[in-house]
């Protein structure tokens, strides 16, 4: 069974998604090397599209709540010598969804799996990456040592908040990013005078490579002061925006407190359109109604990592699929060939 091209899916055109390398070698019928795929509840949607990627359906697995709310995981077929990737975000109800992760993993684990990798497209508790004052946990670590002690050989994640939550983990870790499929998307609108904006000093590396991709475009940056979590307060800006298509690059929305205000204070100084890009719609309220703001943006282009429901989709709001993506780096893995040449 062939693999579909990068740009497309079996039976369903994806929103968007970028070009990438395909191995050199000729695809092989995935079940022959034992890969099985299978879906937590946090984003099946994306689980089934990478699935159609590989050619391969997602494995039988039976996922209940008792009265006690406690959850229940039986995979359902033989995985026994298996290569088994596990789909799930730790997205909003956070707790809930990691649980299940850890709980998937340790099934796998004492069904004999081979190798158990965790595909982690939304890293939850990653901004708690170190201590900003005493007696605080750092609870990105512990997530880590949960997911490891839990019995996953390898983790697959996308965009994590901090990089460092890498040497979090003992095994080993790839670390993919989505601003390739958005910038795919950005270069085919055909944008002119084009600034790529950080929300913050703390942003800058990211827009710095975001801003090379797109014909070494120019850097600005907002300078924001955090006066509490989820409160920040937007200052100025560092850079030359007027006249120009300022494109904000962060790597999540929450509550959408920076990115709006930022947007607010690019068009007072003069930017002409203002796009706001990042890989993970978070969406916590009060963003939605943040984000729907008439004439603030032109666009607000985010990923599926999290699933986004239907009652939280806006004019403004454009989603682009990583599935193919997540796809490729996952056959890459499967095939031990390398997944850093897909984004150089």
């Amino acid at each position: 069974m062939l693999r579909l091209p990068v740009n497309e899916l079996r039976g369903q055109a994806v929103i968007h998604s970028a070009t990438l390398p395909l191995p050199s070698s000729e695809p092989v019928d995935p079940h022959h090397h034992r890969l099985r795929l299978f879906s937590g509840s946090a984003n099946v949607l994306l689980a089934m599209e990478v699935g159609r990627y590989l050619g391969i359906d997602l494995g039988p697995m039976v996922r209940k709540r008792f009265a006690d709310g406690e959850l229940y995981v039986q995979i359902q077929e033989s995985i026994r010598g298996c290569d088994v990737y596990l789909i799930q975000p730790c997205c909003c109800p956070v707790n809930d969804h990691l649980m299940e992760l850890l709980i998937m993993i340790d099934a796998c684990r004492r069904a004999s799996a081979r190798q158990i990798t965790a595909v982690i497209p939304y890293y939850g508790y990653a901004r708690a990456d170190r201590k900003t004052a005493g007696r605080e946990s750092i609870t990105a670590k512990l997530v880590a040592n949960l997911i490891t002690k839990a019995g996953a050989g390898r983790i697959l994640a996308m965009d994590l908040h901090s990089a460092q939550i890498q040497g979090y983990f003992d095994i080993p870790f790839d670390h993919v990013y989505g601003s390739p499929v958005i910038l795919d998307y950005l270069l085919s609108q055909q944008l002119s005078d084009i600034v790529v904006v950080s929300p913050d000093v703390g942003g800058v590396a990211r827009a710095r490579a975001f801003a090379k991709k797109l014909d070494d475009a120019p850097l600005a940056i907002i300078d924001k002061r955090r006066q509490a979590h989820n409160v920040a307060e937007v200052l100025n800006v560092i850079g030359d925006v007027e006249g120009k298509t300022a494109v904000l690059v962060d790597d999540m929305i929450d509550t959408a407190g920076t990115i709006t205000e930022g947007a607010k204070l690019l068009r007072e100084k003069g930017a002409r359109q203002v796009y706001a890009c990042a890989t993970h719609a978070v969406f916590s309220p009060p963003a939605i109604e943040r984000l729907s703001e008439p004439g603030l943006f032109e666009e607000i282009i985010v990923t599926n990592t999290i699933p986004v429901a239907p009652d939280k989709e806006f004019k403004p709001l454009k989603i682009l699929s990583v599935a193919n993506l997540l796809g490729e780096t996952i056959w890459r893995i499967h095939e031990d060939s390398s997944v850093s040449i897909m984004f150089r």
